[in-house]
């Protein structure tokens, strides 16, 4: 669901959001931005949201520190809540409280 979700609002495909290997500038935003919603928004450790995308635990303290700075900007600020409440809205949906 939030591959698909933060995939979908920043016109990334999604399987590169897990694929090995940085990608491309906007791949990296992307998937930075769904470990952040994945450990702030859904409750998941460090450890179990990096495991979801295929990166360690530092990779994504580091995604969630970057995206957490950006957040100053209102505009990313914005965004940012837009698709946390999407998220929980899907996780509310598929019946996981």
């Amino acid at each position: 669901m939030l591959v698909s979700l933060v995939g979908s609002a920043l016109a990334v495909d999604g399987k590169q959001l897990c694929a090995a290997g940085r990608g491309t500038a906007e791949e990296a935003y992307a998937r930075h931005v769904a470990l952040y919603i994945a450990h702030t928004t859904l409750g998941l450790s460090y450890t179990e949201a990096g495991r979801l995308f295929g990166r360690d635990r530092t990779t994504a303290a580091h995604a969630c520190r970057r995206v957490e700075e950006q957040r100053e900007i209102e505009r990313v600020d914005q965004f940012v809540d837009r698709l946390e409440r999407a998220a929980c809205q899907a996780q509310l949906g598929s019946g996981r409280a």
